[in-house]
């Protein structure tokens, strides 16, 4: 059997209100653990304010860079909701009005309550394949590996399904967490020993401190189960010889 290529994409988060701190942005996680389930590896992430020329140069470099881009943020209704228009001027296609956005944003509200504001959710680049949207209407958009999702997580979250038949990815990538009662130093040069002894698979070391006590996860990522098999057992056995305790988290 052919194995499947790798394949990668970049997630590029807009908005000036996820830099200045008011907004937390849940949206990567989202994203990430998705694209992860059907064999896309999110290779960067990148959060820029919104200015169009920021848009425009950030988006070309990732395009070219990676297999795909999702956007979020920026594609409401109001004044500097800008990343359509950034995104057909990247392109270099016309800015208009989708013709089919407009219909099912027009269905969606009552009427009299189709203003100016929502018909601006209705301008995309020219021939714009449409995201459609279960929870608020107002569809997302896609041109050539580009994906561009709104930046409410809720709303962001339910489109999701709607693409997967449309991102080819290759093999999903597993993951296994071990969480430990202790530190990093403690362990750093024995998991140093069996991620050079496994070059092929992810691992990390991340610190939580949880029920007042400090801990280490281990995650293990690869597509091949049986190598974060065979690291568990590396990682077990020095785990063991050091009599290091593994908790439930």
């Amino acid at each position: 059997m052919k194995k499947k290529a790798k394949v990668n994409a970049s997630i590029l988060i807009i908005g000036n209100e996820i830099l200045s701190g008011r907004t937390q942005d849940t949206n990567t996680s989202t994203l990430a653990t998705w694209l992860n389930s059907i064999g896309v590896r999110v290779a960067e992430v990148r959060v820029i304010p919104d200015d169009e020329v920021t848009i425009i140069e950030t988006l070309n470099f990732l395009r070219s860079t990676y297999d795909y881009v999702f956007t979020t943020g920026g594609i409401g209704p109001t004044h500097d909701d800008i990343t359509a228009q950034s995104v057909s001027k990247a392109f270099g296609i016309k800015y208009q009005i989708h013709k089919e956005a407009f219909k099912i944003l027009e269905d969606y509200y009552e009427p009299g309550k189709f203003n100016d504001g929502r018909k601006k959710m209705a301008w995309m680049p020219e021939n714009a394949n449409l995201i459609l949207n279960p929870t608020s209407g107002a569809p997302g958009f896609n041109v050539e590996n580009v994906f561009s999702l709104p930046g409410v997580p809720s709303i962001l979250k339910s489109m999701l399904g709607g693409l997967t038949n449309r991102i080819v990815g290759g093999e999903p990538i597993k993951s296994l967490t071990i969480s430990l009662r202790t530190v990093e130093s403690e362990i750093a040069n024995s998991l140093t020993k069996v991620q050079n002894d496994n070059t092929d698979v992810e691992i990390g070391s991340y610190p939580f401190f949880h029920a007042g006590k400090l801990g280490v996860s281990i995650v293990i990522r690869s597509a091949d189960q049986s190598k974060i098999d065979n690291c568990n057992s590396q990682i077990l056995k020095f785990i063991n010889e050091k009599k290091i305790e593994v908790v439930d988290r």
